[in-house]
Formats: structure tokens, sequence, C-alpha cells
């Protein structure tokens, strides 16, 4: 799956760099140019996406919510 055009003007492009695991939630923390985004996801989309440190992601803000898509 590719992204082709999505509504979020708040995207941060850059790349994961730590992830606490939790049983049901975990928090990534993606290093953009504009500092530290943390997200908080489920873990199993964590699994699904195959995120690990180094992996290239957008981060897409909306609210109070942080959203990512892998590259």
């Amino acid at each position: 799956m590719s992204i082709q055009a999505i509504n979020v003007r708040n995207q941060f492009k850059g790349k994961v760099k730590a992830i606490i695991e939790g049983p049901v939630v975990s928090e990534v923390d993606v290093e953009t140019p504009a500092g530290i985004v943390t997200s908080v996801i489920t873990t199993r989309s964590i699994r699904d996406l195959g995120l690990v440190p180094g992996t290239e992601v957008v981060a897409l803000v909306k609210a109070t919510e942080v959203s990512i898509a892998k590259l």
C-alpha cells in the first residue's frame, strides 16, 4: 500500500528513534527536523507496520492525535 493523497496539513517526515512497547498500546518516538514527535498507537499496529528504530515514517498530526504512515 502506498499513500497517494491525504488531507492532513501537519505532516512531519522522520525516522523512528525509539519504541516503548506495552501490552496493548505503545509509544513511538519519531525524530524529525522539527524535533521529536511521539505517537501512542496500538502495539498490533507497530507489528503490522513493521516499525523498528530507523524506519522512515510520516507523523500525521491532527488535534491531539499523531498517526504514523510507513514510507
